[in-house]
């Protein structure tokens, strides 16, 4: 797991604050489907209705690939968030785009992976958010079943866990983000989204999400 490059997580960091899209709320804190009581919900979607951070967006996305994957052949997202991104990726590296759902279609066809699979295709994967990883890698074996070559993946945003580091190491999947939990807490600080006192219980939970208490 990687950072595109410091000066990027800090400003995707920043306007993904003041677009609203990441939320702080370290005393009364958001509930994850899995049950861990969170201090930041993270919702990368509404950087597509700000055409300016969109584009920034697009832009670094574009660049890290370019600069981590040589010879990319097609574009695939993680349905459903990562399905927009990876249109607007492939788009502009003139490229063809698949995209990967959670579970195969129950009806027609019932596919797993929507678009043209061409067998050891050079494949990127681009999703919007990086947890623990389970579902990004999910996403990666499923491409990898139907006969692409996957070069590695490419997110906006991640939060770090070390538990994500690990399972992209086993799985020996190159993951490229343009920031992280530890680039934006300066910017939320400095910005005024949180306060001194916030930061300790911000930093705590980032180290032992799964136990964390406000």
């Amino acid at each position: 797991m990687e950072i595109y490059e410091p000066n990027t997580a800090s400003l995707i960091s920043k306007k993904l604050l003041e677009i609203n899209a990441i939320k702080l709320s370290p005393k009364i804190p958001f509930t994850w489907a899995s049950g861990w009581k969170s201090p930041i919900y993270c919702d990368n979607r509404l950087s597509l209705s700000y055409p300016n951070v969109r584009k920034l967006i697009l832009e670094k996305l574009v660049k890290a690939i370019q600069t981590h994957f040589l010879n990319i052949e097609a574009v695939a997202g993680v349905a459903t968030a990562g399905i927009p991104q990876g249109v607007l990726i492939a788009d502009r590296l003139d490229v063809p785009f698949v995209y990967v759902r959670s579970k195969a279609k129950g009806h027609g066809m019932e596919n797993m992976i929507e678009g043209k699979v061409s067998k050891d295709q050079k494949v990127v994967v681009v999703e919007d958010l990086v947890s623990t990883g389970g579902s990004s890698l999910k996403a990666v074996n499923d491409l990898k079943k139907a006969g692409f070559n996957v070069l590695g993946m490419v997110a906006i945003f991640t939060y770090g866990f070390e538990l994500a580091k690990e399972n992209f190491s086993r799985e020996g999947v190159k993951l490229i983000c343009l920031s992280d939990y530890a680039a934006m807490l300066p910017q939320a600080l400095a910005k005024g989204f949180i306060s001194a006192d916030d930061m300790e219980a911000l930093k705590a939970w980032r180290n032992s999400p799964d136990t964390w208490k406000p």
